[in-house]
């Protein structure tokens, strides 16, 4: 099975891209590839519970339904644990499809090969 890998290290301070990253994210998980999200930076933020809210723009899809899209499709959330604790953010309020990990995992997951995808 081909896997996907869309890095993405901003936040809800550019709403915008994070729609593309995700649509990109479930386009990979619906279409039956192997799917994880590499957060960095900002983008560690949309991995907590009811944070990622809103509507980038008119006429984007709302951003918790590509979240619940991506779970639902088997995609998963790795969060860089350096920039997630730099936030002091609450490893508890992690969504269930998202855990601590770092670039040592992202490559372990990544195995022989993957294609990624970087906003």
């Amino acid at each position: 099975m081909s896997r996907a890998v869309v890095s993405l290290t901003t936040g809800m301070e550019d709403a915008g891209k994070v729609t593309v990253a995700l649509l990109v994210a479930v386009g990979a998980a619906e279409s039956g590839r192997s799917t994880l999200m590499f957060l960095t930076k900002e983008a560690v933020r949309l991995a907590t519970d009811h944070f990622a809210t809103g509507v980038a723009c008119e006429g984007y899809p709302a951003i918790p339904d590509l979240m619940k899209r991506i779970e639902a499709a088997g995609g998963e959330l790795l969060v860089c644990p350096i920039c997630f604790n730099a936030r002091r953010l609450d490893e508890s309020a992690l969504a269930g499809h998202a855990r601590l990990g770092g670039t040592v995992p992202l490559w372990e997951w990544i195995g022989d090969g993957a294609t990624t995808f970087s906003h």
